[in-house]
């Protein structure tokens, strides 16, 4: 036999080594089944970690905020530990199996178990780190702001380019840091705010940010606080339910060190920059900036502006290329006649860019001539008809809304009674807001002033447009505004009929007339009155302006209500029908500028009468005796260039007791009055009631009077016209300061005396006394042709003694010369004229000089006026520097 190798295994240890490994087996199938479901488990707690961050970052996200680099970073970990655990579970049941089984290959399916067992456990721990990681504080970040939001807008309005720029170069200048614009609803003012914050978006800005507020009527300074915190980072729900105080500090943490500008759109009211936390721009470099629009000059002032810009209509030719394209080319040229009809349209809308975009769209299809000339009509007649001004209305109509009471709300609606592009007489309105009643409780002087102050607030609120020192007028479509207000929306209340200058040549039938309180028929064509209308509600009645002949006695039979009846500048008009007198209430009543010869007597019964106003009723010859002395509580009597063409010797007017009669009014507080006699002036002056009521006097005729003492009439504190006319004897108008200087101040003298008028006085030699009138802005004089020097030398040198730091003209706004013969000097000296804008100069042949230098009318410029070109060219200048300035300035004419 060969050798044979034998290997004796005991029984026993075969089967200790089997159950050794089916118990090894069995424990890593087991172990590994715990940490399967353990890992499942885990996963499921970080997943819904994972969606709980996942919720904050999408809201955060909903508010423009950026989510952290490191919550992407852990969310993306997570989406991929999930992928490879759901791998790992598809897996595992493959891995069990093969565990399980015993038998050849055992080893090698031990080892690969064992190995995944490991892979379960290294994920196990992932998970638990990954867990761990997701704790986070913060999941987003505010993006950071773009320092400028740009904001929609329509294409620059053509025409406000130049205000633009003007802005534009404010805003660079370092002294300047707080800019108002202001001008009437609807005229533009926030299409150059928005044109202002777009342009920091082109232009090269050194601002870090740029914040745009709307403020609006209702000023809500948490609103404010919220729009400024969310441009600078500020806008957390808990942070808008801070106090205004807390949110201030913040914002002012934040803007105190931040070059800024703030652009506010639509002030209504002084805003408290401090209670919002914004740091006030001032200093002597200013860095940050506030722009803001308003509707109200008072507003710049109240914000410390350090300039303001009144943002005005368009000119015609900018408008009518602003309505053009509104309309649109096709529509203009779909017919020949269309683009005339449309440039009127256009000129309805008075330059408003607000009107003329609403009324170019509704334009822009009606293709025919028949559908132009009726929209004309309708804008004529009644505006708010007219398609698209029920926008434009309700928006101009905030600033009639904000005016701050019920009294100045009806002033204002007054003013539409006049016709269209009317200037009205600030003095005469007044007048109108007193006879009604509007104006109550007052002194003559009191009441004058509050209408003043009230035509200030329409001045103000860019509801009523200056045209001079004397005259206001209203814009077309804030007029057509107000007559939608008047006659539409107060109606119940106030009930306006409104017909002035629409060309009638009779008036309109009475039935319409019942309801009315205020009707106008003014500036018109009208010439007989005679159906007697039913109008127990009516209050104010204008028939001013017409051509009216005739008004039977029994037409103001049932006004029983009536205080203001206004038959001015009827010029036809040559009597009153004596049915007048039935005017019981009547406390208003102007009959200027008519040819009224005599007043009859029946007016007696107007014993409510407040106001009387006969200026420039140059053919009154006739006041009945004790007629005016019966009117007791008259406060207002104009009597200017009244019967002025009636030589004093066939006149009654200006007699002795007729300064009785005034005397005798107690209520008596404002006068206008001709003097045409010496002893009437004499009589007059002594009595100081009347010095103090006096407002304008017109000195006539004056006898055969060779000199005045113009000094005896410096105590009248309230005279501000004075003209002095065909006196022909009369040589001097003498200072005599004897008597007067006691009762006097000389530097209070002529204080109100703002207007001065020499005519016809052919033996005047001078005029020195007027440098006494330290405010005088209107010097005229004509028809003088002995006068040879406007201020003598010699008697300025007594006037210099009495008065200190005498600066002559320094108010002085038009001086006009004219058919001056022998005129040689106006002044020795050239003068600063600060104010002066105009010198007129016509047949003054000897005047070679006049009173200039190159440092005169630095303020404004001096245009010179004259028909004579060969007076011009031969005048002679106090250098050439003088000459050049004013070379530019001459205006043949």
């Amino acid at each position: 036999m060969g050798n044979i190798f034998t290997v004796q295994i005991s029984c026993d240890t075969v089967f200790s080594r089997c159950l050794d490994c089916f118990v090894t087996n069995a424990k890593h199938v087991r172990g590994l089944k715990d940490n399967l479901v353990a890992l499942q488990t885990e996963l499921q707690k970080l997943i819904e970690a994972r969606d709980d961050v996942m919720t904050r970052v999408i809201n955060a996200e909903q508010k423009q905020m950026k989510r952290l680099n490191q919550v992407q970073g852990w969310l993306s970990r997570v989406e991929t530990l999930r992928v490879e655990v759901d791998e790992l579970v598809n897996d595992s049941s493959c891995e069990i199996e093969k565990l399980s089984l015993a038998g050849s290959g055992y080893s090698n399916r031990f080892k690969w178990s064992y190995k995944f067992a490991k892979k379960v456990a290294k994920k196990l721990q992932v998970v638990a780190t990954l867990k761990g990681e997701g704790a986070f504080e913060a999941v987003a970040e505010r993006i950071p702001e773009t320092s400028v939001d740009e904001i929609p807008i329509e294409p620059t309005i053509v025409g406000q380019r130049s205000i633009l720029d003007k802005i534009w170069r404010w805003l660079r200048e370092e002294r300047v840091g707080i800019i108002g614009l202001y001008g009437m609803g609807g005229v533009g003012k926030t299409t150059i705010l928005t044109q202002i914050n777009n342009k920091f978006l082109s232009m090269s800005n050194n601002f870090d940010v740029v914040i745009w507020v709307v403020v609006s009527k209702e000023l809500e300074y948490g609103k404010i606080q919220d729009d400024i915190g969310k441009k600078i980072g500020l806008c957390d729900e808990p942070w808008k339910n801070r106090r205004l105080e807390e949110k201030a500090l913040d914002i002012f943490k934040i803007l105190s060190k931040k070059k800024f500008v703030l652009l506010l759109d639509d002030i209504w009211k002084r805003v408290d920059l401090n209670k919002i936390g914004v740091p006030l721009p001032a200093g002597q470099k200013i860095e940050s900036k506030l722009v803001f629009t308003t509707r109200f000059i008072e507003i710049c002032g109240e914000m410390r502006a350090h300039k303001s810009f009144r943002v005005e209509c368009l000119r015609h030719e900018k408008a009518w290329i602003l309505f053009q394209e509104n309309v649109g080319r096709h529509i203009l040229d779909s017919h020949p006649d269309i683009p005339a009809l449309s440039e009127t349209v256009a000129k309805e809308c008075g330059g408003l860019p607000l009107a003329l975009i609403t009324i170019g769209r509704a334009m822009a299809c009606k293709k025919t001539p028949e559908e132009w000339e009726y929209a004309i009509q309708v804008l004529r007649r009644s505006a708010s008809e007219f398609p698209g001004m029920d926008e434009v209305y309700p928006r101009l109509k905030f600033s009639y809304d904000s005016l701050p009471n019920y009294t100045i709300k009806s002033c204002f609606l007054y003013c539409c009674l006049f016709p269209e592009d009317y200037k009205i007489y600030k003095t005469d309105l007044i007048d109108y807001w007193i006879g009604e009643g509007i104006l109550d409780g007052y002194d003559g002087h009191t009441a004058k002033n509050k209408g003043y102050y009230i035509i200030g607030v329409l001045l103000h609120a860019c509801l009523l447009e200056e045209v001079d020192e004397d005259h206001v007028k209203m814009h077309d479509v804030i007029r057509d505004m107000t007559l939608w207000i008047a006659c539409e929306i107060e109606r119940e209340k106030e009930n306006f009929l409104v017909h002035a200058g629409h060309g009638l040549t009779k008036a309109p039938e009475i039935e319409i007339w019942g309801s009315a309180k205020r009707l106008s028929l003014m500036g018109n064509r009208i010439e007989i009155l005679t159906k007697a209308p039913t109008s127990p509600h009516l209050l104010t009645l204008f028939l001013n302006r017409n051509r009216l002949r005739v008004i039977t006695n029994d037409f103001f039979d049932f006004m029983p209500s009536l205080k203001v009846l206004n038959l001015s500048y009827n010029r036809y008009l040559t009597e009153l029908p004596r049915g007048i007198s039935r005017l019981v209430s009547l406390q208003h009543l102007n009959l200027s500028g008519t040819d009224i010869e005599e007043l009859p007597k029946e007016l007696i019964s107007l014993v409510n009468l407040k106001c009387l106003n006969l200026e420039h009723t140059r053919h009154l010859r006739l006041i009945p005796r004790q007629l005016i002395s019966n009117f007791l509580v008259l406060g207002i009597l104009r009597m200017f260039d009244c019967g002025s063409f009636n030589q004093p010797k066939h006149s009654v007017l200006y007699e002795y007791v007729l300064v009785e009669e005034l005397v005798s009014l107690k209520n008596l507080s404002l006068l206008s009055i001709d003097l045409k006699s010496s002893r009437a002036v004499q009589r007059i002056l002594s009595f100081h009631k009347l010095l103090d009521c006096i407002q304008s006097l017109c000195l006539r005729y004056l006898d055969d009077s060779k000199a005045l003492n113009i000094f005896s009439l410096a105590e009248m504190k309230h005279l501000n016209t004075l003209y002095i006319v065909e006196c022909e004897f009369l040589e001097e108008l003498k200072i005599d300061w004897a008597g007067n200087v006691q009762r006097i101040r000389i530097s209070q003298c002529f204080h109100s005396l703002s207007t001065v008028e020499v005519h016809s006085c052919y033996k005047l030699k001078d005029l020195t006394w007027a440098i006494l009138a330290r405010n005088l802005k209107k010097i005229k004089i004509s028809y003088c042709p002995d006068m040879e020097e406007i201020i003598s030398a010699g008697k300025l040198d007594e006037v210099r003694g009495k008065m200190e730091n005498l600066k002559p003209f320094a108010k002085l706004e038009f001086l006009g010369l004219e058919n001056l013969d022998n005129l040689k000097s106006i002044y020795w000296n050239p003068l600063p004229f600060p104010y002066l804008k105009e010198i007129r100069v016509n047949g003054c042949p000897h005047l070679r000089k006049l009173p200039l230098d190159s440092k005169s009318g630095k303020e404004h410029k001096i245009f010179i006026r004259a028909k004579q070109y060969y007076w011009w060219e031969t005048l002679q200048w106090e250098d050439q520097a003088t000459q050049n300035a004013f070379h530019h300035c001459f205006i043949h004419a």
